[in-house]
């Protein structure tokens, strides 16, 4: 199967610089705020924006709680708790000392899929370690009251590495109950292709932070066990797809060549070995074309701009019935939000949605309300719901 290209740039170099800038903390300009009676007109369905909190430090995750509030994670280390219907947050005890670095902080949350009875919260985060390193952990607590209790830390993607680059990081749980968590290459590209270490890789695990006797490396010598799938380079964005159950991942190339995956157990994506993205500055190949690079899985469609994608979520609702079966993404360098029709395995089509808002996108989640709701990555940032518009 051939990859999808997309070419919105003649210049892929010059958008992965912007997005590097952008990523490194550099000034931008705050996020635009739409008025409720925009209409922001899209195929299938116009939509309004509504603002639902607009006073978050650089969001990252978001997992809706049973009863209607939500978690938000903050990437300088706060755990939020967000009633979404005044949008008033009160801030969580007890989360974990986080390394709020470059890229690294206070990442994902997701919940316990039995969460109802056991209360436990995961989250992802950069943990400083490792003679002044800092690699992606993660830990869970109970949700008790306004904190979390019995906080324990399951697993550490290392070695540890200087430097605030790429700790990934997205949490999902699969139809049997297995916790799928990403780690970034910290920049230490070659690592990658070295199943000895835990970075630049899709870790899988029983919810306790153990290793399940089926994954692909266990009792391999030298071979770190909790690994599914290896030689990613920084993968922002997982979800679950809601027929299948089939996992599928963004992840960020170098300049351009940002891919979607489909892992499957014990596959090796090829980073640095190949990619579709070239060199920045030289604009250098990056070895051949990854669908004829033996011993290494291709993507299923790729983006040879810097499209630097983020959270995505398939939407299954009733809310948008023409989007129903449709993956939405972020755009952190392209600052939009993407929708991508799905056929089977295949993208279909691609659109750009919200473009005049000049949004960084970090994050996209379906609500129990089956409205779609995105975090804007902002120094004062907004978490929004799309609604209908009025004969939309």
């Amino acid at each position: 199967m051939q990859a999808a290209i997309r070419r919105r740039y003649a210049a892929p170099a010059v958008a992965a610089v912007i997005a590097v800038a952008l990523a490194a903390g550099c000034p931008r300009e705050s996020a635009e705020r739409p008025s409720p009676s925009d209409v922001f007109e899209t195929e299938g369905h116009d939509v309004h924006v509504e603002i639902v909190t607009d006073e978050l430090e650089h969001p990252w995750g978001l997992a809706f709680l049973p009863g209607g509030d939500a978690l938000v994670t903050e990437r300088p280390g706060r755990l939020q708790r967000l009633d979404m219907d005044t949008g008033e947050t009160t801030e969580i005890g007890n989360a974990p000392d986080v390394a709020a670095i470059g890229q690294g902080g206070l990442l994902d949350v997701a919940l316990h899929p039995d969460f109802d009875e056991n209360r436990w919260v995961y989250l992802t985060y950069a943990g400083a370690g490792g003679n002044g390193g800092a690699a992606t952990h993660l830990g869970r607590g109970r949700l008790e009251g306004g904190a979390l209790a019995d906080f324990e830390l399951l697993h550490v993607a290392e070695p540890f590495h200087s430097g605030g680059r790429h700790f990934g990081s997205r949490i999902v749980f699969d139809e049997d109950g297995f916790l799928y968590y990403t780690s970034g290459d910290r920049g230490a590209r070659a690592e990658a292709q070295d199943p000895s270490n835990a970075i630049g890789a899709t870790l899988r695990l029983e919810d306790d932070g153990g290793v399940p006797d089926d994954n692909p490396f266990v009792g391999e010598e030298g071979v770190e066990p909790a690994i599914y799938s290896y030689g990613h380079r920084n993968v922002q964005g997982m979800a679950i797809h809601p027929q299948t159950g089939r996992i599928w991942q963004n992840e960020h190339g170098p300049s351009g060549g940002d891919e979607i995956n489909l892992p499957e157990s014990g596959q090796n994506f090829g980073w640095p070995l190949t990619s579709y993205g070239v060199e920045y500055g030289s604009g250098e190949a990056i070895g051949p074309d990854p669908h004829e690079h033996e011993g290494t899985a291709p993507p299923i469609y790729y983006w040879d701009e810097s499209f630097a994608p983020s959270g995505m979520a398939f939407y299954d609702g009733d809310v948008f019935p023409e989007w129903r079966g449709d993956l939405f993404m972020g755009a952190l360098a392209l600052e939009h939000l993407a929708r991508l029709e799905v056929n089977g395995t295949t993208i279909a089509g691609e659109e750009a949605l919200l473009e005049d808002l000049g949004w960084r996108v970090r994050d996209v989640r379906v609500g129990p309300d089956e409205h779609i709701y995105l975090l804007v990555d902002d120094d004062s940032a907004p978490l929004v719901r799309l609604v209908p518009a009025t004969g939309g």
